[in-house]
């Protein structure tokens, strides 16, 4: 059976630093913060982005990087306002309805994090999020002016003040304690959510504590 798929057409497409993008179509589903949906382009194979919106906002919103190696962000970059794109309708199981919990991200993987802070689910949640450059952290002046000394920044190759200065596998593994009764929540490169679900478990964080969303 063919996925019905539900044409947009593009509000924006705002570059938010280098070579990452904001892309919004009008909200035409419902869906449940953290979900994905799947996006084509010019009949191109259809590709899964998170929702980087809240669920009772007007427009839904798609956070992504440029892969100059990739088929579909380099043609995704080129819509313009008016422009169509097809989406499927949201799905997806990493969702958040804890009172208290860790959000770990690094690059475009705070995606789901933003659509949850948007859906009003931040209170009592710890943001980590990881990047390469001072300006890879997305929405920062939301997050810090809500989140306060709960946000941590975690950057590898730049130094600024109130920003740790490393990967966030680093910054993790410097903690002497981390609580083994909150739910860790993982999003992000194969490469760091397995870094980092090593890295809890060694902490003494149960397993079914740590739930996890891959970027490939």
């Amino acid at each position: 059976m063919t996925e019905q798929m539900i044409k947009a057409q593009i509000l924006d497409n705002t570059e938010i630093a280098r070579d990452v993008f904001l892309l919004s179509i009008p909200r035409t589903i419902d869906f449940k913060p953290g979900q994905v949906i799947r996006l084509r382009i010019d009949g191109n194979e259809p590709r899964l982005y998170s929702i980087a919106s809240g669920n009772r906002e007007k427009e839904l919103k798609i956070l992504y990087d440029i892969k100059p190696e990739g088929k579909v962000t380099p043609l995704i970059k080129e819509l313009r306002k008016g422009d169509c794109i097809s989406i499927s309708e949201a799905f997806g199981e990493f969702t958040d309805q804890d009172k208290s919990a860790f959000w770990i991200a690094n690059g475009t993987g705070i995606a789901p994090f933003y659509a949850m802070f948007r859906s009003g689910l931040g209170q009592g949640k710890t943001l980590i999020h990881g990047g390469r450059y001072r300006d890879s952290f997305y929405f920062q002046d939301e997050f810090e002016s809500f989140f306060n000394e709960r946000y941590i920044r975690c950057c590898s190759l730049e130094t600024d003040d109130g920003i740790f200065h490393g990967r966030l596998t680093q910054y993790l593994s410097a903690q002497n304690f981390l609580p083994p009764d909150q739910k860790y929540y993982l999003c992000g490169s194969a490469e760091m959510v397995v870094e980092t679900r090593d890295i809890l478990i060694s902490k003494k964080i149960p397993f079914k504590n740590i739930i996890s969303e891959i970027y490939f």
